[in-house]
């Protein structure tokens, strides 16, 4: 045990913030800036730290400055800025300077709540819990696979891609988008080891060699609203003939057809879909519109039950490519085609709109309902979709810029949380490393023929240095369980600043005073004798 070894004062670490002392209507600022310095004081940062400016001494008619960062400068030295002596032009030796960027975490923008700045949620350190949930559930749904059944009709491999798993649903045969029954299925490929989604058209025959080089075009289309595709082929390992597309593959992903109208509909506590809502949808279609459109190709498969709802509000347009293959239809030009897509996109909204697949079917009725729940402007942009109005692009982007830069700010706001979330990550690798350079080198029974090698040497001082980070006591020799003192102590440690650390030995005969800078060379020194090649040391 480490006796009467206490880890020094640390940031306090809560569980529960709801009862954290804030700036409220109730308490000046006399009161919050007190309550500011007492946290600095239980800290060891100084005094005065929220000293007001008329107050604080001026050397030469200029304003000093006071440093609240207790590890600026080395053992032994006295900061200048700390006692007040210095004005703020003053250069201190480029020596002096220690690197603290590795000492703390920096909050990032949005705050979700207003804390003390000593104070610190344990969750604040790591990610989300409902972003991690979100992120693992998508990772095992991506890993899940199904063993092969000898017989089945599912082929174990075709071409280089094998353990292939059935995302359909339902065993219902639909010809009505493509004109042939088609098929879903995840599958690993053997030449990078990425997942893909494999769309397979049964039953369909290959004619004309030409109509399969538009993949070509299609594979070179990059846009953030478009499934992208990679490759297709014709087989017959499915017992007929069927042509196969490789898409990127999405897990957990939902069609805007199983979203609104199927029995797990996320809006069927509601009478209708919320107007931000569609805007999005279209913000988006019209954004992969406007790629595919300007490459000279066209979407034509703006379908509910084509368009993917990849994560919250973020949609893509899948099956690109397929109809030019099954159907080529070349009666018509491109022009045409494209002027169809911005019919479909219309008929889509619609039947969003009115939380009905036929809505579209009786267009005077489902607009008079639009009438009374949405906006004129929404109400008109879909009417002129359905009815044909639009003709290109560029005029649908002007009719919708009011919300296009809406949508775009929105997308902003959720880049802005993301990165907040990453940034509570940001350590984790750099720490991890640190600590399994502690597990190679603690407790090891027996290297280079000594069966002491970890408990003598530089090696006993990391062992020391070990048991004070993770099994330190308290005055009434309760266990510290404090990860605010862990990561405190291994960023210190990773840093290797000058600040000095007592460590006891666990009979408490021994204690030997070190510097984390010390300790970060015992660390590096010992690894690298770990990690020599063998026959070398």
């Amino acid at each position: 045990m480490l006796g009467a070894l206490t880890p020094p004062v640390q940031p306090q670490f809560q569980q529960d913030t709801t009862n954290s002392f804030m700036m409220s209507p109730g308490h000046d600022s006399q009161s919050y800036h007190q309550g500011l310095q007492q946290g600095f004081d239980s800290m060891g940062l100084g005094d005065n730290v929220f000293t007001p400016a008329k107050s604080r001494r001026r050397t030469n008619g200029l304003k000093t400055v006071q440093s609240i960062t207790p590890y600026e400068y080395g053992t032994g030295q006295v900061n200048p800025y700390a006692q007040g002596q210095v004005d703020m032009f003053y250069q201190p030796p480029q020596s002096s300077y220690m690197p603290l960027n590795f000492l703390h975490y920096a909050p990032t923008a949005p705050y979700p709540q207003k804390l003390l700045p000593f104070q610190k949620t344990v969750h604040g350190f790591f990610l989300s819990d409902n972003l991690r949930e979100e992120l693992q559930r998508k990772g095992e749904a991506a890993l899940q696979t199904m063993p092969h059944i000898s017989g089945s009709l599912l082929p174990a491999s075709i071409n280089e891609y094998h353990s292939l798993v059935p995302l359909d649903m339902s065993n219902q045969k639909s010809t009505q988008v493509f004109g042939y029954p088609s098929w879903v299925y995840k599958a690993f490929s053997t030449d990078e080891g990425n997942i893909y989604a494999l769309r397979r058209i049964e039953g369909f025959r290959l004619v004309n060699e030409n109509d399969i080089r538009v993949i070509q075009r299609w594979k070179k289309l990059t846009c953030a609203n478009v499934v992208t595709i990679h490759n297709a082929w014709t087989t017959t390992k499915f017992g007929d003939s069927s042509i196969v597309f490789v898409y990127d593959y999405h897990p957990l992903s939902k069609t805007l057809a199983e979203a609104h109208f199927g029995s797990a509909s996320m809006f069927s506590g509601s009478r209708h879909v919320p107007e931000n809502v569609i805007w999005s949808y279209i913000v988006q279609i019209a954004s992969a519109l406007k790629t595919i459109h300007t490459t000279g190709l066209a979407a034509r498969a703006i379908e509910p039950s084509k368009v993917l709802l990849t994560s919250k509000m973020r949609i893509r347009l899948n099956c690109c490519g397929v109809l030019d293959v099954v159907q080529p239809d070349t009666s018509r030009t491109l022009q045409e085609h494209q002027a169809e897509d911005f019919v479909k996109l219309g008929r889509m909204m619609l039947s969003i709109a009115c939380n009905s697949p036929i809505a579209a079917q009786n267009p005077q009725k489902s607009m008079e309902y639009m009438a009374k729940q949405y906006s004129g402007h929404l109400k008109d942009q879909i009417l002129a979709l359905v009815n044909g109005q639009v003709k290109n692009i560029n005029e649908l982007a002007r009719n919708i810029a009011e919300h296009a830069l809406m949508n775009l700010n929105s997308s902003l706001h959720y880049e802005d949380t993301l990165e907040s979330e990453l940034m509570r990550e940001l350590e984790n690798a750099r720490l991890v490393r640190l600590m399994a350079k502690f597990g190679f080198i603690n407790e090891r029974p027996e290297f280079d023929h000594d069966p002491r090698w970890s408990e003598t040497g530089d090696r006993y001082y990391i062992k020391l240095f070990r048991d004070y980070v993770f099994h330190s006591v308290d005055e009434n020799g309760n266990p510290v369980v404090d990860i605010g003192h862990v990561l405190t102590c291994l960023n210190k440690l990773d840093a290797g600043i000058d600040e000095k650390v007592m460590l006891v030995s666990r009979d408490s005969l021994n204690c030997f005073v070190l510097s984390y800078k010390d300790l970060k060379r015992n660390i590096e020194s010992t690894f690298q004798e770990l990690a020599k090649p063998h026959g070398r040391r």
